[in-house]
């Protein structure tokens, strides 16, 4: 039977591949037998570096100068007749035999901020409110926008009476401390009770300044 063409064009591509791949193989070997390797050396030169001579440079002490001496003061003359002299001063008018005052005791802080247990607080008449209603707002503080609050610790005595106040969280010094104590004893207050019974106790008051 005839063999088709392109049969046969497949049978030559086959056998043309396997040629050329034979071939290729031995040039390359013959390359690398050809060439002879060659080996790199690398020669390293050591710069020979001269020695330098290092000199010590002496060191100078500056020498410090004496301060120059403070000039003595000189009294000047004054022509002011009522200044008094050391030679006016009349000591018999002073009397060194009179025993001094004792200095005052200093505030009895004993009982300050004592914490004293009670089943109901003091509460003032009429509420907080009513501290708020009789607050007098301190001019230079209006004047000056000034807003906040201060807090005073009042001692509220038996009888509903502010006895003693200290504040504790203050606006400075522009009259609002002092409005707010005053505010705290123009109401009068219900005592705390422990088991029925009025007791003295320390509460703390906050009083708002606020610009309407």
């Amino acid at each position: 039977m005839r063999e088709s063409p392109t049969k046969q064009l497949k049978l030559q591509y086959k056998k043309n591949l396997e040629m050329g791949l034979v071939i290729s193989l031995i040039v390359i070997t013959f390359l690398l037998q050809a060439f002879k390797k060659f080996e790199v050396t690398s020669k390293i030169t050591k710069a020979k570096m001269s020695k330098l001579e290092i000199q010590e440079v002496p060191q100078t002490q500056q020498q410090k100068e004496a301060a120059a001496p403070s000039r003595p003061t000189v009294p000047i003359a004054t022509e002011d007749e009522d200044l008094i002299g050391d030679e006016d001063i009349d000591l018999s008018m002073f009397d060194f035999d009179q025993d001094l005052e004792p200095p005052p005791p200093p505030e009895e802080e004993s009982d300050m901020f004592v914490f004293v247990p009670y089943d109901e607080p003091p509460q003032p008449v009429g509420g907080f409110a009513a501290i708020q209603s009789r607050l007098i707002y301190p001019e230079i503080a209006r004047k000056a926008g000034v807003e906040g609050r201060v807090t005073v610790q009042a001692q509220i005595d038996v009888d509903g009476t502010v006895t003693r106040t200290k504040v504790v969280q203050s606006l400075g010094p522009n009259g609002c401390d002092e409005a707010a104590i005053e505010a705290i004893k123009s109401v009068k207050w219900k005592p705390a009770k422990q088991r029925d019974r009025p007791v003295k106790v320390w509460i703390a008051v906050p009083v708002d300044f606020k610009l309407r």
